[in-house]
């Protein structure tokens, strides 16, 4: 027997400002499916949510929701005219007996019923309609990044939810690793099209890749048959005209179908350049502690960071890590201990709560009007590390049209604004990167380039964020708030956290720890014996080679320029020669300070 569908979407399409967003989509969501919505930003994800949940409009099509189903929506701004608190909006439209699953999800996702809507924050809104949503259990739920404003524990939690419902829901997010834990199909809009696989997350990029390469090697076929078919037009048509009209038509078909294929949209041209080198010693911080009343922040931390280093700052939202960061720069004083920075310090700040976008503002203006970024005299133009741009020619760096730049800034998608806020932070010279939560709403393009950036940057980078897969990729050390004043130091990134706390957990996590096989167990002990993550053992092993590569190739040029006569017989050869030396000591000199770093770091 036929399992009825949750919900049916038939021959949708839908334009936006004479572009399609969609043309033709159909769409099944069957029972049980978890499904992951992916695609660039900007590409109609949020757009194609709201069509399924009946709050937008097809121009043509059907969206049938079979009698009996019921379909649920997370919105991201919700609104809540009419309600008092938090609770009350979570709660409406359920029953009396129902109103313990309100409480229940307030516990997990931390918002507190009883706050004002008037004085609730924007990430505390959203908690409530996404525990409006868990209490209601409808039939299919559509989530739109729900992740957003969540901390690493309240992420945790609703995987287990996800996990264990019986509802089926279509989820769009930038968090890899959940993702990649809860579903079991893709759907993926791709320049107006919906394509779908029957696996998860995890295996999106390979198909992604075979796609795109699929359709790179049939579009190679089309241009080499047009290009055979006009030349034998232009040799042979007068002699055959009549007879070959059809073939006539068909060139000018495949020219056609070739114009009307969408280019696809590159990888932003984003750059992160370091400004001139600060010390080597970045910040100090000597049993630095805070308190807010009787609530402890931070108990007697003490803190080295030096240049290259990528600090991530983990822990529940509230504990106090912009706190920390804020005492770090030297924005907020410590209550007692001390806080001395280094030389030459020029930091950039990404702002997670995006208070540096004038939502009525256009992009033009946005950066135009930015003083690190105006220069004088010339309104189109914007400085970008020292040197103009045309503003226009600036955003499109950053994937943006230009019929965007006069548009203003509330008409951005979540992804298009943070990729604002990095074309204002990358248009300055840095030396220190202070990122709050850089990676919500980004696509998984744009987040895989942003990664490359920092692992490239020659400066240091201060990260908060609760992207467990983000956190691996970048974080060389991990600072855990866990409250109570509670600040810890570990080496790596997220993964390497979990694994050397478990040697220390109380409770479940200790038991899970000695559950695990011995083999696994000496494994996740490692960082916690060195000091270093995989990735810097890994350097440190390969670093003495290196170094005495380099040596090896100095004392070859340094031999080769001992020819008194070289200058004079060949300039050319003479001018590489030393520029080869200069460039190979710089990096063997790079080479024996990271040697350095790193085997103190191991020592202890």
């Amino acid at each position: 027997m036929a399992r009825v569908p949750l919900l049916q979407m038939n021959d949708i399409s839908l334009t936006f400002g004479g572009d399609p967003v969609f043309d033709g989509l159909d769409l099944v969501v069957q029972p049980g499916d978890r499904v992951a919505l992916v695609g660039r930003n900007g590409s109609g994800k949020s757009t194609l949510m709201k069509v399924m949940a009946g709050l937008v409009e097809a121009d043509r099509g059907t969206v049938i929701v079979p009698p009996g189903m019921s379909v649920g929506y997370m919105e991201q701004d919700p609104t809540m005219v009419g309600h008092a608190t938090l609770g009350d909006f979570a709660a409406s439209g359920l029953d009396a007996g129902e109103l313990y699953k309100v409480e229940r999800a307030g516990e997990g996702l931390k918002f507190d019923p009883a706050r004002s809507v008037e004085t609730a924050s924007g990430g505390e809104r959203r908690r409530a309609a996404l525990a409006k949503l868990m209490a209601e259990a409808p039939d299919l739920m559509l989530l739109d990044e729900p992740t957003n404003h969540l901390d690493i524990e309240a992420i945790a939690w609703l995987e287990d939810e996800l996990k264990a419902t019986r509802a089926g829901f279509v989820l769009i997010s930038h968090d890899r690793a959940f993702l990649r834990e809860l579903t079991r199909a893709t759907l993926w809009i791709d320049r107006g099209k919906t394509l779908r696989q029957d696996k998860g997350f995890a295996d999106f990029e390979a198909w992604r890749d075979k796609v795109w390469e699929e359709e790179d090697i049939a579009r190679h076929k089309l241009d080499r048959k047009i290009k055979s078919e006009a030349r034998w037009a232009v040799e042979g048509i007068s002699a055959r005209r009549k007879r070959n009209q059809g073939r006539v038509r068909a060139l000018q078909g495949l020219r056609a179908e070739r114009a009307a294929q969408i280019k696809r949209q590159g990888s932003a041209a984003m750059g992160l350049q370091a400004g001139p080198k600060s010390g080597k010693k970045v910040i100090e911080a000597t049993g630095i502690s805070k308190s807010f009343g009787d609530k402890p922040i931070l108990k007697s931390l003490d803190l080295l960071v030096q240049r290259g280093d990528r600090i991530a700052f983990v822990g529940p939202n509230g504990v106090g890590k912009t706190t920390l960061i804020k005492m770090l720069m030297g924005q907020e004083m410590p209550d007692s201990g001390t806080v001395i920075l280094g030389t030459n310090l020029l930091p950039a700040i990404f702002d997670q709560s995006r208070a540096q976008l004038d939502p009525d503002m256009s992009l033009w203006d946005s950066l135009t009007g930015d003083p690190d970024m105006r220069v004088s005299g010339k309104a189109d133009q914007v400085m970008v590390r020292g040197n103009p741009k045309h503003v226009v020619g600036y955003l499109k760096e950053f994937l943006f049209d230009e019929r965007q730049a006069r548009a203003p800034v509330r008409s951005l998608s979540g992804g298009e604004k943070a990729r604002l806020l990095l074309a204002k932070l990358m248009a300055k010279e840095s030396n220190l990167l202070v990122l709050d939560e850089p990676t919500n709403d980004l696509d998984v393009e744009t987040l895989d380039l942003l990664q490359e950036l920092l692992d490239d940057y020659d400066g240091t980078v201060l990260l908060v964020s609760h992207d467990r897969d983000f956190l691996d990729r970048v974080a060389t050390t991990t600072i855990a708030m866990e409250g109570r004043g509670e600040a810890v130091v570990y080496a790596g990134g997220w993964s390497d956290y979990r694994a050397q706390r478990q040697e220390d957990a109380p409770g479940k996590e200790a038991k899970e720890a000695k559950a695990k096989p011995k083999k696994e167990k000496q494994k996740t002990e490692k960082p916690a014996q060195s000091g270093l993550t995989f990735a810097e053992q890994k350097r440190l092993d390969a670093l003495p080679a290196e170094m005495e590569r380099l040596s090896a190739e100095i004392a070859k040029l340094e031999e080769f320029m001992s020819d008194p006569e070289l200058f004079t017989k060949e300039p050319v050869k003479f001018q590489k020669a030393t520029e080869a030396l200069v460039e190979r000591q710089a990096v063997l000199a790079q080479a024996e300070e990271d040697w350095l770093t790193l085997e103190e770091k191991a020592e202890g």
